[in-house]
């Protein structure tokens, strides 16, 4: 696939925890993929968060960002509003990096999105268009 792929939080986290259930999906999704991964603050602060006991995995994550493997398209300050408007449709659903990578989507039309997340399959992006996913349950 070509194109610009967002990625998701899980994805980062299945691609270097080897014990993660969807680590060899991950690995062998990414091997094949042909794009532009794009992605922002909030998934690098969750994956680090969920690496926490894996210094050198947290590391693996930053190096992603400094050797261009994703590049980080998105700021937050100026999409709140929209971000916010997400999370009070899916609340108790959605968690900001979710509504971040939503509105990416939206402001990335030609993007799909690389999740192991199925709550991806609920939202919609730009009201009521279905998000093209990547995804080992899509």
């Amino acid at each position: 696939m070509n194109g610009k792929i967002i990625i998701d939080t899980g994805v980062v986290v299945a691609l270097l925890d080897k014990s993660d259930e969807h680590h060899v999906w991950a690995v062998s999704t990414v091997r094949h993929l042909q794009g532009r991964f794009l992605s922002c603050e909030a998934v690098l602060t969750e994956a680090c968060y969920l690496l926490r006991h894996y210094p050198q995995q947290q590391q693996y994550v930053l190096d992603y960002i400094t050797n261009g493997t994703i590049t980080l398209s998105f700021r937050v300050g100026s999409e709140i509003e929209r971000i916010s408007v997400l999370m009070a449709r899916y609340a108790g659903r959605m968690d900001f990096a979710d509504a971040c990578l939503v509105r990416m989507a939206e402001l990335q039309e030609e993007a799909s999105v690389l999740t192991v997340d199925s709550d991806f399959l609920f939202y919609r992006k730009n009201g009521r268009s279905v998000i093209p996913l990547i995804a080992p349950f899509a």
